[in-house]
């Protein structure tokens, strides 16, 4: 293409005007993009000249007769796009397309929900507080049924340990203690008149702020709404109240659901303070694994729940997309957005799951399929596979130092001791193979397309500029990106993804669960992008520094029954999940604030 051609129908605008305003702006977005709506503001016509200059950005070239054709039409096109930017929408407003992980199955069959057992029998109070903060839900629930704890007994001794320990970990952004208090004092009324709720009932919890309490901000993590309050009451918040659960705190989120920096600190990892906690659900894993809540609650749209649960030692359940509802949650990507567990033991997270599943009319992404617990099937009868190539490569190959090289071959040789505990189990493994017919690392767009739409108005305001983190690797700079990215190419990624998504299907055919280590080739973003159900959990501490690694399991849409008894199993054999880390009171010295 001939850049350097003079266009026969010049611009009124200086040709280097022209070029920095439809580079700024995004002009390969169907050729103009996002050039057009700044445009609007001015109110200028687009002319034959524009359309040229915006040719190369799109990877296009027209000849002067298409672009005579076309000026009318994009002028009208710019009076839209004016009229469209002058709606206020606010994050709680999805696309009218939505994502559906299984096509051409839209559900409509009867749900039957089975019984919910508990497996802990005999439960005896332990004898410290400190084995009582870090007990399982399975441990505490009998407990409080059975009145040898109260609800107000617990959530006093977690709101002391959040107070006494968050100093260090800054892994809470608001504490709901007034709120707490209230709701124990009702668990405790209920369960002494017998109108018992379930294993939940009067267990203190957390939740990532992402979700709206009504009475209590809700930040994002983020400056430009650090003091939002939100009118609406999150669905996941709804269903845990029901279900008889304590909030007791606002656990920290990565700045718009990104790491573990958020508006006012980076949430430490409470097995070495030097680290991050990782994130996005930093607080709501710190928390649990410093025993300051009973369990919490994540979100993940890529690795948010599986990478603070790896760094944190405890144990995360990322369900199928669409199993548990959003309503009254950040948006931040509607076709990957996901809402889950995360707690001390597998078995915590299938009774947290329990309470949290199932449709709703708010979320026309939420469905309603069967979840047992405990499952009916044995482990032994259970097609389990392990990807062979994830297992075998050497990940250490291109670490930058060899300390760096030291630690990923450690956590390699974890990962195959994993498979030994399995085969102990009597698991018989499969070897498996992941789909490779199509790039899924060039679907990343359809994440930071959706993310740029959701934070449109972050980037257009400036408000960006108020970001924590302003570095190549954080969301001012990715939202900057997304406005780049043109319509049809988000489009033809996700007609990609329908094809990643038919080829996942057709492999999972052999199995019910696989397992693979947590952070490997493109397990993480393919089965983020196919919207197929994981478990991660600790499985081994790193000798040089005492660090948690982590190995996950995946299952089938809507498998979150048999990938739950695999790690339960798995669990029941070893004692990683066991382990406690001891966090101190204070920050190290060179974090301490003047």
């Amino acid at each position: 293409m001939n850049h350097a051609k003079k266009p026969r129908n010049e611009s009124p605008w200086p040709r280097r005007e022209i070029l920095k305003v439809l580079s700024a702006m995004g002009a390969g977005t169907a050729v103009f993009g996002r050039a057009l709506v700044s445009l609007a503001a001015e109110k200028p016509k687009v002319t034959e000249g524009m359309i040229q200059q915006a040719e190369w950005i799109a990877g296009l070239e027209f000849n002067d007769a298409k672009r005579k054709l076309m000026v009318k039409e994009l002028n009208e096109t710019l009076e839209g796009y004016a009229k469209a930017r002058a709606v206020v929408i606010d994050n709680s407003v999805p696309p009218a397309l939505w994502f559906h992980p299984e096509p051409g199955a839209r559900g409509g069959e009867k749900v039957i929900h089975a019984p919910l057992k508990v497996s802990a029998a005999g439960a005896k109070k332990p004898a410290s507080p400190d084995d009582l903060a870090f007990a399982t839900i399975g441990q505490l629930a009998p407990l409080l049924k059975s009145k040898q704890i109260s609800s107000i007994e617990l959530t006093k001794l977690y709101l002391e340990r959040l107070k006494k320990y968050d100093p260090a970990l800054r892994a809470v952004i608001t504490l709901t203690e007034e709120l707490a208090l209230k709701q124990a004092e009702q668990a405790d009324k209920e369960i002494f008149s017998r109108k018992y709720r379930g294993p939940l009932h009067g267990i203190p919890w957390g939740a990532k702020d992402l979700f709206a309490v009504p009475g209590y901000k809700t930040t994002w993590g983020s400056v430009p709404y650090k003091e939002q309050v939100r009118p609406e009451k999150a669905a996941v918040v709804e269903r845990l109240e029901r279900a008889g659960a304590v909030l007791v705190a606002k656990t920290s989120v990565g700045e718009l659901a990104w790491g573990d920096v958020w508006f006012d600190a980076m949430t430490k990892n409470p097995w070495n303070l030097k680290q991050g906690s990782s994130g996005s659900s930093a607080g709501s894993a710190a928390t649990t694994a410093a025993g300051l809540v009973g369990f919490a609650i994540g979100t993940e749209t890529l690795g948010s729940i599986v990478s603070p649960c790896t760094r944190c030692g405890v144990t995360g359940l990322r369900p199928t997309f669409g199993r548990v509802s959003r309503y009254g949650a950040m948006a931040l990507s509607w076709s990957m957005d996901k809402i889950g567990p995360i707690a001390r033991a597998a078995e915590d997270c299938a009774l947290v799951f329990h309470a949290i599943h199932g449709a709703d009319p708010r979320d026309p992404s939420a469905v309603d399929r069967p979840f047992a617990w405990p499952p009916a099937q044995d482990v032994k009868k259970l097609r389990v596979g392990y990807v062979t190539a994830l297992f075998d490569e050497d990940r250490a190959k291109n670490a930058q130092n060899e300390e760096a090289k030291a630690a990923i071959r450690e956590t390699q040789e974890f990962d195959r001791r994993a498979l030994d505990v399995l085969r102990g189990l009597g698991i018989q493994l499969i070897p498996f193979k992941l789909p490779e017919k199509y790039p899924v690392d060039a679907l990343r767009t359809i994440l930071n397309a959706e993310s740029a739409a959701a934070f449109d108005e972050v980037t257009r305001t400036g408000k960006d500029d108020t970001m924590v983190r302003q570095v190549a690797n954080a969301w001012p700079n990715s939202f900057r990106q997304g406005q780049l990215i043109p319509a049809v190419e988000y489009i033809r990624a996700n007609r990609i993804r329908t094809l990643v998504m038919a080829e996942m299907e057709e492999v999972m055919k052999q199995v019910d669960v696989y397992v693979a280590p947590s952070f490997g080739g493109t397990n993480l973003l393919l089965t983020n992008l196919t919207g197929h159900p994981a478990v991660v959990l600790p499985h081994g501490f790193r000798k040089n520094d005492g660090t948690p690694t982590s190995i996950t399991f995946q299952g089938r849409l809507y498998g979150e029954t048999d990938v739950l008894a695999v790690a339960h199993a798995y669990q029941q054999a070893t004692d990683f999940h066991k382990k406690r880390p001891a966090v101190p009171t204070t920050p190290p010295a060179e974090e301490k604030k003047p």
